[in-house]
């Protein structure tokens, strides 16, 4: 997409608790991010506050042509854009707190993966609680959760009562690698076998 990090600036300061973030996240994160994307079989991935597609053209690649990718990006000026340039994703201008809704009307019953870019640390506990029982409802039971978090947030009360909260949702949390080349830098979270 052309100036998409003028695109992404420009939305976070209209809306910065949406958007969260000042820059599109790096590939080197976008890597990091969709390792839970199987390389083989058809599976249902589901990808969260795509924003300009750094994380959506991680998981076509790993895709290549298999398996279903649902996109949820609640802002519309970035879900046009992206829709046109992966005309392979289903892009819905949605909440992913309505997540379970959205792929029942889709006729999907449940996500082998999915893969979110939103900013958890600048959401209100409550909003934070909505949002994760969504990924949890709409996985399956050996799904798989990937995020990830800011290095400079990583302290802060909304990331640490996320973090807490990953926990009693998932049975398995495993913090992955640091990614220093990203802005600013971050570090994934791994999550598998939701607690339904």
């Amino acid at each position: 997409m052309a100036n998409e990090s003028g695109t992404f600036f420009s939305q976070f300061l209209r809306a910065p608790a949406t958007t969260g973030a000042v820059a599109p996240s790096s590939r080197r994160l976008s890597s990091a991010v969709c390792v839970p994307v199987p390389e083989r079989g058809n599976p249902m991935v589901v990808e969260l506050g795509p924003g300009t597609g750094p994380f959506t053209a991680e998981i076509q690649r790993r895709l290549g042509g298999r398996g279903r990718h649902v996109a949820v990006e609640i802002n519309p000026r970035f879900a046009g854009p992206l829709a046109a340039a992966h005309p392979g994703v289903e892009v819905v201008v949605d909440d992913a707190a309505r997540l379970p809704k959205l792929l029942t009307d889709r006729g999907v019953a449940s996500a082998d993966v999915i893969v979110s870019g939103l900013p958890w640390a600048a959401f209100s506990d409550s909003h934070q609680s909505t949002l994760l029982r969504a990924v949890v409802d709409a996985l399956s039971p050996g799904g798989a959760f990937t995020t990830f978090s800011y290095m400079h947030a990583r302290v802060l009360p909304p990331a640490l009562r996320f973090r807490s909260a990953l926990s009693s949702a998932f049975e398995e949390v495993v913090p992955g690698r640091t990614v220093w080349r990203n802005i600013p830098p971050a570090f994934v979270y791994h999550a598998r076998r939701p607690r339904h």
